[in-house]
């Protein structure tokens, strides 16, 4: 049997001021291609379905018009929640959904719920585990120690009958954690010490039992601690940090012979994300603008201020999404200690340092009373100052 592991759909996000609904229906549709092209049996989506916890009807729509696509051409779901869903609306018309071979497990409840088929000599169980939170597993195991997300999801396991004869898949949302080393992050996450999007790490050997892992969570498509335990990635590039990575979907092939086996089909998106750099003259000389359609971040290497630079850019490239500078003035902020520079400085002194820094002149006076009356608001300084 072949499936599809998707994750991180995040329906509904946006980037900078720029709508990706279009672009997320492309790539679904993409999505739709690959499927018939490898004749795919079903599709794992491993959370984070929606951006947010309350989704916009076009983000709803979507998914809407993607599961229909997916049971009309009899290709199983086996679909959870992720951190930033909203478990119940998620889970609205799961049983309904199975009718469909649509499979949603959105709302933990003690137990881990599975899926079982059989394709010739093949016998698979699916199993399903949204996202969950130490309390929440606390609930229904209060006689065992569970301190944090790792004790949490090692509970859940030990309690569930696991038949090691059969193909065993688990569809989960966490931040799963390798020896010594941590997911390669790709920007649109956030991450403490202990956590990704506040989310506490998971040691990958909790999950021995289980010939596939498809997770979601982390956004850039990676391995975690061996190959069968895997970050499909977003399908499309959500941080401008993401700019020069390539993003696939795996194909899992399970047989009952061999080792789930493992191939990372390319995706295409309908507009790119590119970091280009240079000075404006270069950046918008003629032959030098490719795919002005595309996503742009843009630094430019110009020693002075580009007056309505954005509005400039996006005469050429209208999706231009960031501006920022890399020359004389930047890097020599860049080598400043931060710790030092507000010892013994009054708020007007450090407006100006930094002003002379930025624009190699002093700041009017007018202009630090605009300053003044921006740190006041902020509760950065007080009335008096």
């Amino acid at each position: 049997m072949k499936f599809l592991h998707l994750g991180d759909l995040h329906l509904g996000k946006t980037l900078g001021d720029f709508d990706l609904i279009e672009d997320q229906r492309y790539i679904l549709d993409q999505l739709l291609c690959i499927a018939d092209n490898e004749s795919i049996d079903g599709v794992f989506i491993a959370g984070d379905v929606y951006d947010k916890s309350v989704p916009s009807e076009a983000a709803t729509k979507l998914l809407d018009y993607f599961l229909i696509k997916l049971a009309e051409k009899g290709i199983r779901v086996f679909m959870v929640s992720g951190n930033h869903d909203s478990d119940n609306r998620l889970n609205y018309g799961s049983t309904l959904f199975a009718h469909n071979q649509i499979y949603i497990s959105a709302v933990f409840d003690g137990i881990l719920h599975k899926q079982s088929f059989a394709e010739g000599d093949t016998e698979i169980d699916i199993y399903m585990l949204p996202f969950v939170k130490a309390s929440q597993v606390r609930h229904y195991f209060p006689g065992e120690d569970i301190e944090n997300y790792d004790d949490a999801v090692r509970t859940i396991i030990r309690n569930t009958h696991i038949d090691r004869k059969n193909k065993n898949i688990l569809v989960a949302h966490q931040f799963v954690a390798g020896k010594g080393e941590d997911p390669a992050l790709a920007g649109s996450e956030s991450i403490g010490t202990q956590s990704v999007g506040m989310v506490e790490k998971i040691g990958y050997d909790c999950f021995d039992d289980f010939d596939y892992v498809a997770l979601g969570h982390i956004h850039s498509p990676q391995r975690v601690g061996k190959d069968e335990i895997r970050y499909s990635g977003s399908p499309l590039k959500y941080s401008l940090s993401e700019a020069n990575n390539e993003k696939s979907v795996p194909l899992i092939t399970v047989s009952a012979e061999e080792r789930v086996k493992i191939e990372l089909v390319p995706l295409k998106p309908m507009r790119d994300m590119r970091h280009i750099k240079g000075t404006l003259r270069e950046l918008l000389d003629k032959k030098n603008i490719k795919a002005p359609e595309d996503f742009i971040y843009a630094t430019l290497t110009d020693e002075d201020i580009v007056n309505d630079a954005m509005g400039i850019f996006q005469q050429v490239y209208p999706n231009t999404v960031r501006i920022d500078y890399d020359n004389s003035h930047t890097r020599e902020i860049e080598q400043v200690d931060i710790s030092r520079i507000a010892e013994n400085k009054s708020f007007p002194e450090l407006i100006g340092d930094f002003y002379r820094l930025m624009y190699g002149c002093e700041i009017t006076e007018e202009e630090m009373d605009v300053m003044r009356t921006a740190a006041r608001e902020a509760g950065v300084i007080n009335e008096a100052d």
